[in-house]
């Protein structure tokens, strides 16, 4: 009975670990090659779940986790394009400056929108239940989202480490000088990574808008656990996002089972003790500014 306890526990927090991932991987892809603070990656997360709500209402649930992170991802083009573009080359500051402004515009806007009132959000019927093995019991819906957060991993990573376009994405996070030498213009991928970012965050929304609470300051939430994710994790290292999130999530999960008002504390407390002992976070590497 203790064993199978505890294993709830860790699938739960496995669940929450693949949540904080789908947020952080993005923003660590769209800092490690751009070289922004994107303090605005939150709002496109708080959107994918308004507008995964909307379509939910007149085309299902199937629909709204598909549609909702394709336009935010087609809004993130806008973005990058109109926003990021300006910050490569400036001083990281002043991209966090603008995004935490736009951050607070995209909040007040959901609350005009929407209302400033949290929205219900269901699990659809065909995901309601439990699954039992043995004396281990687990919703099926949660054994759905870690389903869903494994596919998206293994296709960013065949996506980053298998194809011509990740090559040149990995090449421009260590070595932008080289990749401008070989006549290669990383602005093209860059928008690309930002589409993929974004909307990354935008299907974390929609997915997890289910089992979480959907309200205007979810972005704001979200972000600052995000960032302790991809510092524990180390910046331009993608299997330290996976792993940061999925510790930070297990550490979490089972904190709050057992000591409720220590689990935002953990978070910070995890991330301590592992830039204590590593400075450059779990697997970080040396990364070159983006250029």
């Amino acid at each position: 009975m203790q064993f199978g306890f505890l294993l709830e526990q860790v699938v739960n927090g496995l669940v929450l670990g693949g949540y904080y991932l789908l947020i952080s991987l993005g923003l660590s892809l769209i800092f490690s090659v751009g070289g922004v603070v994107n303090l605005a990656h939150g709002a496109f997360y708080a959107l994918g779940a308004y507008l995964s709500l909307e379509i939910t209402r007149y085309l299902g649930f199937g629909a709204a986790v598909v549609v909702s992170p394709i336009a935010v991802a087609m809004l993130g083009i806008l973005f990058e394009r109109y926003i990021l573009r300006r910050f490569y080359s400036a001083d990281p500051i002043l991209s966090l400056l603008v995004t935490f402004g736009l951050a607070m515009v995209a909040e007040q806007a959901i609350r005009i929108i929407w209302g400033a009132s949290p929205l219900p959000a269901s699990i659809p019927p065909a995901f309601r239940g439990s699954v039992i093995v043995g004396e281990f019991l687990f919703s099926r819906y949660r054994v759905m989202l870690l389903a869903v957060v494994a596919a998206v991993l293994l296709g960013v990573w065949l996506l980053l480490h298998k194809t011509s376009f990740g090559r040149v994405v990995r090449a421009g996070i260590q070595r932008p000088d080289m990749v401008a030498a070989l006549g290669i213009r990383l602005q093209p991928y860059m928008t690309a990574i930002v589409m993929l970012g974004v909307g990354m965050a935008a299907m974390g929304g929609a997915f997890f808008a289910p089992i979480t609470i959907v309200h205007p300051a979810m972005g704001s939430e979200i972000i600052t656990v995000a960032f302790v994710v991809v510092v524990i994790g180390g910046l331009g290292s993608f299997w330290g996002v996976v792993i940061a999130a999925l510790l930070v999530g297990v550490v979490r999960g089972i904190t709050i089972h057992f000591v409720p008002a220590a689990g935002e504390a953990s978070v910070y407390v995890l991330m301590f003790v592992v830039l204590l002992v590593r400075p450059r976070g779990l697997l970080g590497e040396r990364i070159e500014k983006f250029e």
